[in-house]
Parts: structure tokens; C-alpha cells; sequence
């Protein structure tokens, strides 16, 4: 039997291109998004926009505060040092834990973000190096690291568009990527972890 598909939503498809929008870095850190704004440019009603906006504050890809519109959260030079110290931290326990594993569903993250077209929009090169990221962290099997890795999610996001200047070219990011990849299976474990410090080791204040 063959189930229909559900359509989506006009709430969702305006938070898809709102995301996208946002983590190509179109719309810039503390920009705001006024729903009368969106509504006339999308074409929607105001309640739509609301709810859009909703799912992305709920992301922490915006924020919202009282009686002012939604914003684009700007992750200063200090943020991604800070986040790169406790990244760092979670990171290591997952190399210590995969050194010497292959990791199939990385390995896909990888190849699929490799393959992206030369004009793919950064958002799409985020959502790669997420689920690279996130691939390796689940290998771990261990629900509260993933928990906590996921609570900087939105944060590491914000952050990969910040850092858009250090890759102009992408396939830097994918070398760099498959570097990691394979000193996690290579080892020995002093070597993994080194390399899982020095792919998060950047200097900040650049960037």
C-alpha cells in the first residue's frame, strides 16, 4: 500500500528558508526580523512567521526578548574560543572512545559533503559538517554525550558561519574533515586525540 506524502507545511518551508537564509549568512548577526517584514516579503500571514520563528528561537538560531523581534544571535571571537574549550572536552572523550574504529555513517557525511556542487550555499556545507560531527559523537553510544554535544548545536552552527572566511575553499574543510577521519582509525590513541585537539585549535581573534 502506498501512503501519501504529507505536504509541508507553510510554517516549516518559512523556518527551512529562514534557516538556510540565516546559516549561509545572509541574514547577518543582529539583524532583526520583524514578522510584518517577512510576512509581506513571503507572503504569509503573521501567525505563520510567528510559528516560523518560533521553531528557529527554539533551535537557538534566533533570538527573541521582550517586546523586540527576533534576532540573528552574534557568536563573538571570545564565544568561539569558549565553545572550542568545551567542544574540545566532549570531542576528546570521543576519541578516546572510537580510536581505531571505522565509522560508516561519518564516512557517508563526509562523501556527501565532498560532493556538493562548487555553488552549494554554505548552510548546506554546515548541515554536512554537522552530521559529520554528530556521526562520530553518536558511534560513542553514549546518550549523555550526545545530550551534551547537542546543546551546542545552534552555537557550533553560528559559529561554522563565522568561520565561512577561514574555507574559501571547501574542499579545505573536507581535507581537513578526512584527516581527522582517518587518524581516528589509525591511532594510536595519543595520535587521535592530538588530532581531534588541533582540528578545533584556531585562532580566534582572525576570524
Amino acid at each position: 500500500m502506498t501512503l501519501p506524502l504529507r505536504a509541508v507545511s507553510a510554517v516549516a518551508a518559512l523556518a527551512d528558508a529562514l534557516r538556510a537564509r540565516v546559516l549561509s549568512g545572509d541574514i547577518a548577526p543582529g539583524t532583526s526580523l520583524p514578522e510584518q517584514e517577512l510576512a509581506a516579503a513571503y507572503g504569509v500571514a503573521r501567525p505563520t512567521v510567528r510559528e516560523a520563528l518560533a521553531v528557529l528561537v527554539h533551535e537557538g538560531l534566533l533570538r527573541r526578548e521582550r517586546n523586540r523581534s527576533a534576532y540573528v544571535p552574534e557568536v563573538t571571537a571570545a564565544d568561539l574560543a569558549d565553545l572550542m574549550f568545551v567542544r574540545a572536552a566532549l570531542e576528546d572523550l570521543m576519541a578516546t572512545a572510537l580510536c581505531g574504529t571505522r565509522v560508516e555513517a561519518a564516512e557517508r557525511a563526509l562523501a556527501h559533503m565532498a560532493a556538493l556542487p562548487a555553488d552549494a550555499p554554505w548552510s548546506e556545507i554546515v548541515a554536512g559538517h554537522m552530521e559529520f560531527h554528530r556521526a562520530l559523537i553518536e558511534a560513542v553510544g553514549s546518550p549523555r554525550l550526545e545530550r551534551l554535544y547537542a546543546v551546542l548545536a545552534a552555537e557550533t552552527m553560528l559559529g561554522m558561519v563565522r568561520m565561512r572566511g577561514l574555507y574559501g575553499d571547501r574542499e579545505v574543510l573536507v581535507a581537513e574533515h578526512r584527516a581527522l577521519l582517518e587518524a581516528i582509525v589509525r591511532g594510536p590513541i595519543e595520535a587521535t586525540r592530538a588530532a581531534v585537539a588541533s582540528h578545533l585549535d584556531h585562532t580566534w581573534g582572525d576570524v
